[in-house]
């Protein structure tokens, strides 16, 4: 059963959506050293409840294969470069993760073998179980899906309970809050309102195979110190994306 919203119940296990821009702060490119501590410093007080934390990262702040097909390199191709650009990522977020004492794994859907493990579920699972935390690169594994889909893949994959994805606003508008100041934000939707109205969620293929499994997505705000404890634990924070019957609010319990 799915924690209530506004309920103290945790979750046993949760993976955590990163984007490659999370990496980067402020910067134009590439990775900011005191973001990636910072977040592992979050991701260390979340493991130490005895969540099981799996993550799944993105590559954006050093690659964007789509970009780079607008361009004219050959799509699948530069889709394999931002795949790989995500194992760039995922290695940093290891190094944080072990100068704090936490175990970790790496599991590549691209085979690496010299700096990731390859995926293998039943494995990804038992370190989640010893209490490693598990970082996914390589997306899919696959072009043309996105690291949302292979976040909701993963996570149906090792069982998570939740999928909390982090952002740069506080949550699911009906617009862009950067450009418009009237912009609504929502504390709670269903997946057929998220897909119908086109919110900006996660791509379509990610929500539908969360509705399909019932898994709910939790979008937040990773710029602000604590959210991402939030979040993993089940405290109200962001947009819960739900099945409508999971969805139960704080005054009907």
């Amino acid at each position: 059963m799915n924690p209530a919203r506004g309920s103290n119940q945790r979750y046993q296990r949760a993976l955590l959506k990163l984007s490659g821009e999370s990496f980067r702060g402020q910067e134009q490119y590439g990775l900011d050293w005191d973001i990636v501590h910072g977040i592992a410093e979050e991701i260390e007080e979340t493991a130490q409840t005895g969540l099981e934390v799996a993550i799944v990262v993105g590559g954006g702040n050093i690659w964007r294969g789509q970009q780079a097909a607008q361009q004219g390199m050959e799509r699948a191709a530069a889709d394999y470069a931002g795949m790989i650009a995500t194992v760039i990522n995922a290695l940093a977020l290891q190094d944080a993760l072990e100068r704090r004492g936490l175990a970790t794994r790496v599991q590549s859907a691209i085979e690496m073998q010299e700096v990731a493990e390859p995926l293998i579920r039943r494995r990804a699972i038992r370190h989640l179980e010893k209490g490693r935390v598990v970082i996914f690169a390589a997306g899919t594994g696959n072009p043309f899906f996105t690291t949302d889909t292979a976040a909701v893949l993963r996570a149906v994959e090792v069982g998570a309970g939740v999928i909390a994805k982090a952002t740069d606003v506080d949550g699911v508008y009906d617009k862009d809050p950067h450009q418009h100041t009237d912009a609504r934000r929502y504390e709670q939707l269903n997946y057929v309102e998220a897909l119908s109205h086109g919110l900006k969620v996660m791509d379509a293929t990610a929500i539908s195979l969360s509705m399909d499994n019932n898994l709910p997505i939790i979008v937040f705000n990773i710029n602000v110190p604590g959210n991402i404890y939030k979040a993993l634990t089940g405290e109200v924070v962001g947009t819960l994306v739900a099945d409508v019957d999971s969805i139960i609010t704080s005054e009907q319990l």
